[in-house]
């Protein structure tokens, strides 16, 4: 299966069912009176974390996620029926950013955390609502709210206790082959990872924990050399590093040089990419060297005392013939043990305004030539509800408009009485109390 762990998509919620309106005319209700229905409201979009999923590869094939629309009102006061709310599922370990503002939105860290996308329309009312002491008739209803319409970048940081990290041809496949039952692709060319391989270690006690190999990272990984750039952000949520080195100095670079390398990338990486939360630096690292099978004993001790200045003191292991492998299980768990893993204590979920944000106060206002428009969602719903042969409903349209404050802004661009006004398309002739449809 495809590794997909970078997806768009596009939103867009349900919008608010439009009120009616309707009248009694029932045999023995001689008065009769206003019965318009409300309408339904719209469908949630929502996002949830499912363990199932591994990548994003279904967002490779569908992009466009559309919740359902509110129903419109009926008569006799019936209310239309609500759409049914859309839940998108992605792998845990997912964030959602907004593409427009580049902010995160949630970042799913737990099977079943859901948070909201974008919230579907309220129903509009019908005109049943609007009766008052002086108006029993009224001949005006409620639009539906608008849909939210975003586009967001989901992005997969894989959930693993502990990472492996190291240059290529260092070992790494081969040791999570080793210590796990993971069955990654081997060989001896550079970049033969191209994905990174998850496998779960258990423990003497029954228990397990998973594990991620990285792919191999080299000089500049941090700046998009290579394949670390991609998969480097994979060992963000990892408690423990194990770094392994190549002890024979594979491709003409020392063990000491490898290791400078590897530790350079993720201070980069850290700087670049302005995660606070977890810096790559601070992970607590094992440092382990292979290919023992192959090292004299001089060479070992060589490798030791250059390690030894750095204050750090390798395990040297074979992962090919699995010698001393044993011993650095055993320092790994004792190392999880030592830190142990937080666990989440609530839902991490960042308050997201955008996602209940209908724009209905929203409005433009322009001129072009000598002629002007006004643009806005509300006022297209409030154009698509209102009878436009009515002057009851077009004198409450009027009202809707002036307390929404459009005729002020359209006084700042300068407009004149008798000056041509175009809202949805209807033209209207502009005066200060009011505008009259041409």
């Amino acid at each position: 299966m495809k590794f997909i762990d970078i997806a768009k998509i596009k939103i867009s919620s349900g919008k608010g069912g439009n009120g009616i309106i309707a009248w009694r005319r029932e045999k023995f209700e001689p008065r009769g009176g206003p019965a318009g229905g409300d309408g339904g409201r719209g469908g949630n979009v929502y996002i949830e974390a499912d363990e199932n999923m591994g990548t994003l590869l279904d967002f490779k094939y569908k992009s466009i996620f559309k919740g359902q629309e509110g129903e419109r009102g009926g008569p006799k006061n019936m209310s239309g029926k609500a759409g049914e709310n859309l839940v998108i599922r992605v792998p845990v370990g997912t964030v959602v950013r907004d593409c427009s503002t580049k902010e995160i939105i949630a970042d799913l860290v737990m099977h079943k955390q859901k948070v909201l996308l974008a919230e579907g329309g309220r129903g509009g009312r019908g005109n049943s609502h609007f009766t008052t002491s002086t108006r029993q008739a009224p001949h005006f209803c409620e639009p539906g709210e608008p849909a939210i319409e975003r586009e967001l970048e989901l992005e997969l940081k894989l959930i693993a206790e502990v990472g492996i990290v190291g240059i290529p041809n260092a070992g790494k496949s081969t040791l999570i082959s080793v210590i796990s039952s993971a069955k990654p692709k081997i060989a001896n060319y550079p970049f033969t990872t191209l994905v990174p391989n998850l496998g779960v270690v258990k423990k003497p006690d029954g228990d397990g924990f998973v594990v991620a190999d990285i792919p191999g990272l080299i000089k500049g990984s941090s700046l998009g050399t290579g394949l670390g750039h991609d998969f480097i952000k994979h060992i963000e949520r990892t408690r423990i590093l194990v770094h392994i080195i190549d002890g024979a100095g594979t491709n003409g670079i020392s063990p000491t040089e490898a290791y400078e390398i590897i530790q350079n990338e993720l201070k980069e990486y850290d700087k670049s990419s302005g995660e606070v939360n977890s810096p790559l630096l601070k992970k607590k690292q094992l440092l382990v060297i292979n290919k023992l099978d192959i090292l004299s004993d001089e060479e070992c001790k060589k490798i030791k005392t250059a390690f030894k200045k750095k204050k750090l003191d390798p395990v040297f292991i074979s992962a090919a013939t699995k010698k001393n492998v044993n011993i650095l299980l055993n320092k790994l768990f004792k190392t999880m043990e030592k830190y142990p893993k937080q666990e989440e204590t609530e839902i991490q979920a960042f308050f997201d305004p955008q996602a209940t944000d209908h724009g209905l106060e929203q409005f433009n206002v322009f001129k072009e030539r000598k002629t002007f428009y006004v643009e806005g969602k509300k006022i297209e719903g409030l154009i698509s509800v209102t009878d436009l042969k009515d002057y009851q409903s077009v004198a409450h349209l009027m009202r809707v408009l002036k307390n929404m404050g459009i005729f002020e802004e359209l006084e700042k661009k300068g407009v004149n009485e008798g000056d041509a006004v175009y809202i949805s398309g209807i033209q209207f002739e502009f005066s200060p109390e009011t505008m009259v449809i041409c």
